[in-house]
């Protein structure tokens, strides 16, 4: 005859373990003590054993029902679990949120707004992936991730592009290149120039796809370099230049062995976004990181701005 082991099964065996007695635990269960009885005795006829020592004053489990109390106690906590967490899911305080980043300048903004981000949701998983290393817009539609970083939105079908900011990628060299003499930057003024960027492939690079490629102009070598910091370090000691975001070059606007420039007399602007599965964009959680996303980047623009008139005013 099938065994048809229940979790009510479970947690009567626990019940009358911890209460110590059928007349406690019927308690505990909100059930009569002849209810559990009978739901006892049903189970022993369906096992074949006695789960109770009933010569026991109170009575006791078996070796078989603490056979059957060590399961209760590792599968009842797991289905407890699963339980919370999709009462979680329901009601939007819980879930994962795993980004892919298709550029490695968007660290520096990133972890202030997933700080602020844990703080508000501590039950959502998070986790970051280097969107350069794999695809990461093909991974978002196979929900592999839930989010992906990027400033060149696609026609995807089930995609959403949520618009966060606007940046300006903007030129770096020293303050001895020559370069620096000049108000902005054109293309032909890195004919001659080592550029220094990251190990990605042009169509990711803004100084490629907004100012080189279009004017069909080579730089005389091109340098790759993983990290933002030694990028910096190397243009610092006139190395080479480089085309980096707006809010990577905050930290060094002021320092002397540095010049900034803008790309063209007018400037360049993109804008970042941060895509997602169109039914995921109203998840509040979702929601609430892209708000954050919105603002944070501003704020520390801001925060720049500020100082860019204080130094004016000194």
């Amino acid at each position: 005859m099938p065994i048809h082991l229940e979790l009510k099964h479970l947690r009567t065996i626990k019940a009358i373990h911890e209460a110590g007695g059928l007349a406690r635990a019927a308690e505990v269960l909100n059930i009569t003590q002849s209810a559990l009885s009978h739901q006892i005795k049903g189970l022993e006829e369906q096992v074949g054993v006695d789960l109770l020592v009933r010569r026991s004053k109170p009575v006791t489990l078996s070796s078989a029902g603490q056979r059957l109390l060590r399961a209760a106690e590792r599968i009842l906590p797991e289905i407890e679990a699963v339980v919370d967490e999709f009462s979680g899911l329901r009601s939007g305080k819980a879930g994962r949120l795993h980004i892919a980043i298709e550029c490695h300048a968007c660290f520096d903004w990133l972890f202030p707004v997933l700080e602020q981000f844990r703080l508000a949701w501590p039950d959502i998983d998070v986790d970051i992936r280097a969107g350069f290393a794999f695809e990461g817009l093909p991974a978002l539609m196979r929900e592999e991730v839930d989010l992906v970083i990027s400033s060149d939105p696609e026609n995807l079908a089930g995609v959403v592009f949520n618009p966060l900011f606007d940046y300006q990628p903007t030129f770096v060299a020293a303050r001895n290149n020559p370069l620096a003499e000049k108000p902005y930057i054109l293309a032909e003024d890195l004919k001659d120039q080592v550029l220094i960027t990251y190990p990605v492939e042009r169509s990711r690079l803004d100084v490629f796809t907004l100012l080189l490629g279009p004017a069909l102009v080579e730089p005389r070598a091109v340098r790759q370099v993983e990290l933002t910091s030694v990028i910096l370090m190397l243009v610092a000691s006139d190395r080479g230049v480089a085309v980096l975001p707006d809010w990577v070059l905050r930290g060094i606007k002021f320092r002397p062995d540095y010049v900034t420039r803008r790309l063209t007399e007018d400037g360049m602007t993109k804008r970042i976004f941060a895509a997602t599965r169109r039914e995921d964009a109203a998840k509040p959680f979702i929601a609430h990181f892209l708000k954050l996303a919105r603002s944070e980047p501003v704020k520390l623009q801001r925060a720049l701005d500020e100082r860019t008139v204080d130094r004016g005013t000194d």
